[in-house]
This record gives structure tokens, sequence and C-alpha cells, in this order.
């Protein structure tokens, strides 16, 4: 799957040294592909509004069980073709913000860490 390289500061479009709009290369752009799921509001995308995770609706000033948030969160990132396993971990909860870790695996056996 092609994969647009995203500065990792800005989420943001990268250029190449010819001046073209960078392309993430496997394994870096399965990882983006899981931090760019799980950082994607529910209905936010305009191509398919029922992907996301419900953040506005279930998460951010309600404060739910963190299960519920690891569970929501790892369903997301499975929801990434190539994807096979994914877990949550929550490193930092509060009204306004969420951020951890989904360790996953690929359709490859690899295991890789990402940290959103």
């Amino acid at each position: 799957m092609n994969t647009l390289l995203l500065d990792t500061e800005q989420w943001d479009l990268v250029l190449d040294a010819s001046g073209n709009i960078a392309m993430a290369t496997p394994p870096y752009a399965l990882a983006q592909d899981v931090a760019s799921a799980v950082k994607t509001f529910l209905g936010e995308l305009w191509y398919d509004t029922t992907q996301g995770i419900p953040y506005f609706s279930e998460v951010l000033g309600k404060l739910p069980p963190a299960a519920l948030l690891t569970q929501l969160i790892s369903d997301q990132a499975l929801t990434v073709p190539g994807v096979v396993t994914a877990e949550c971990s929550i490193t930092s909860f509060n009204a306004r913000g969420v951020s951890g870790q989904i360790n996953f695996t690929d359709d490859t056996g690899e295991t890789t860490i990402v940290n959103f």
C-alpha cells in the first residue's frame, strides 16, 4: 500500500530530495498508517465517515474506563490493511487528550510499536 510520508512533529507532508511529495516505505509505512488510524476522529474522513474513534462523543471530556478506550484504539488499529493483531497501552489520559503505544503485528509476522 502506498502511503505519503508525514513529518513526525507536524503530521504534514514531506518533500523528498527531488522536491516531490515523499512516500513512506515498509515497515515504517504501516506504522504510520496505524498511528494515523488511531488519530482519526469518527466522521472526520469525508470519503468514509464510519471510520475513526468516537473521541468527541465517547472519549474527550467523558473519561471512559481505560479498558473501553484501549479496546477502541486497538480495534481501530486492526482496520489498517496488513495489521493482524494490535494491543494498546495508555500512558496518559485526561479530559483533554490521550497518548500511549500500540504494539501490533503485521501479516509478515513483524511486530512494531507505535506511539500516539
